[in-house]
């Protein structure tokens, strides 16, 4: 692989150069471009002296000066300018080891690029680090990393990872705290494997690698009806649910104490299952692991909340001012449907009734699809299929529209995870289906908005 471009943006510094598609990118102020890593770190300055071999193998050099940190407007055949690095790991609760045969390819792929942990937020084990990998992301301060880490225990490590590698890890976790990158982790707790004292031992070791250790999600596995040949797993119950929470809390209330911030959290599905409320809105801070399903639940309220709130203010006794309402009160009711997973069913429900107010002309009805595509233990929206929508849906009265979340798509298109389209769907349903994005503000308006139709 090589840094080959694509093509260069018209606003780009390069737009009016000698530059090419199909031109290598080899050098930025002497420095090799071997990765996306070199190229993000070594086009930060302001003052560049970029080296390009053409197509015949001629040699460009172009001089820019640019503001810095901004991009360089080059978009290169290959992303990462490299090949992508595979897990090799074989760990015992890995979710894509739980999918049924059939799906597309691209879903059985799995990642482990500790450039995508950085660029993108994966999640890696840094078992497939080399010596001189350690040392580079040390060199270009290449943070911060997010790091699967379920255990410090470098045996317990090795079997839950389905390798000796998953031991060395550990070790690899600790130089990289030690020199001051920061790293987000991901506990996922497999009750009777790290949960109890096992995640108290785990915590504390955390807590002695310092102030590297930016936050950390405390997440339950998640087991699919698909597990033929696997190890056997445990789910969560309620009281293993609320045992992790207390020892979660606990040590974030002595790093509130300490530190200012709480680094540790659980995620929402343990509150769920646990049976408690959902923390406020201040427990989640600025939400740092938002992307492991930690305050997810809390922020869609909130933004519900105080979308309401203002909405509410635009009202006059007559008619709804400035949210896309033409018709009066007196009109007939609407009615418009909401698909979500079982865990946010409950929730949203209970939001939708704080509506009336504004909502006495809309009726809405909230579907909580149950999970029969990978079992009913697997209840986020985001693992929601298309046909089980579909099967529980198909004889129900949905009125003017169905809502959909849009995590339930495969990101950038109209796919469901089991390859049925929005518009498979819509014409099987036999009404719109409209995507909305996973914040509580869009959905009220969304909502609203259906008075139009």
């Amino acid at each position: 692989m090589s840094a080959v471009v694509k093509r260069i943006s018209p606003e780009a510094p390069l737009s009016k150069s000698i530059i090419n598609p199909g031109d290598v990118l080899k050098r930025i102020n002497c420095n090799p471009i071997n990765d996306v890593l070199d190229y993000e770190y070594y086009s930060y300055d302001s003052e560049l002296l970029l080296e390009f071999s053409g197509i015949a193998g001629s040699i460009k050099l172009v001089s820019i000066q640019k503001p810095e940190g901004s991009d360089l407007g080059i978009e290169f055949e290959n992303y990462l300018m490299d090949n992508e690095r595979h897990c090799a790991n074989n760990c015992i609760f890995c979710f894509i080891d739980q999918l049924p045969k059939g799906m597309r390819k691209s879903l059985y792929y799995k990642d482990d690029d500790i450039r995508l942990s950085f660029l993108q937020g994966n999640y890696v084990t840094l078992t497939n680090l080399t010596r001189c990998d350690i040392k580079r992301i040390i060199k270009l301060r290449i943070s911060p990393v997010n790091v699967s880490v379920h255990t410090l225990d470098p045996e317990l490590r090795s079997y839950m990872l389905g390798g000796v590698k998953g031991g060395r890890g550990v070790n690899t976790l600790k130089i990289l705290a030690k020199a001051g990158i920061e790293l987000n982790c991901q506990i996922v707790c497999c009750p009777g494997v790290n949960d109890g004292q096992k995640l108290s031992e785990t915590i504390e070791g955390l807590l002695r690698l310092g102030s590297s250790i930016k936050s950390v999600s405390v997440v339950p596995v998640g087991l699919t009806k698909h597990r033929e040949g696997l190890t056997q797993l445990r789910s969560f119950d309620g009281d293993i649910a609320r045992q992790t929470i207390r020892i979660v809390e606990y040590y974030g209330k002595r790093c509130l104490k300490k530190r200012g911030t709480r680094v540790f959290y659980c995620a929402d599905e343990l509150f769920f299952t646990a049976g408690l409320k959902l923390p406020g809105n201040d427990y989640y801070e600025d939400y740092p692991q938002l992307e492991n399903g930690v305050g997810m639940m809390r922020l869609f309220i909130t933004e519900f909340q105080a979308a309401l709130k203002e909405i509410s203010k635009e009202m006059s006794k007559d008619t709804l001012k400035n949210v896309g309402l033409n018709r009066t009160l007196n009109d007939s009711p609407v009615k418009i449907s909401i698909v979500t997973g079982v865990l946010a069913g409950k929730y949203l429900t209970n939001l939708l009734k704080t509506t009336n107010e504004i909502c006495d002309k809309i009726d809405w009805e909230i579907f909580a699809i149950r999970n029969n595509f990978f079992g009913e233990s697997v209840n986020v929206s985001g693992l929601v299929t298309g046909r089980d929508i579909i099967d529980q849906l198909k004889d129900k009265q949905l009125g003017s529209g169905l809502l959909i979340p849009k995590n339930m798509l495969r990101a950038g298109e109209d796919v469901f995870l089991d390859d049925i389209t929005v518009s498979e769907l819509s014409g099987e349903l036999g009404v719109p289906v409209h995507t909305v994005e996973i914040n509580g503000a869009e959905l009220l308006r969304t909502i609203l908005k259906s008075r139009e139709s």
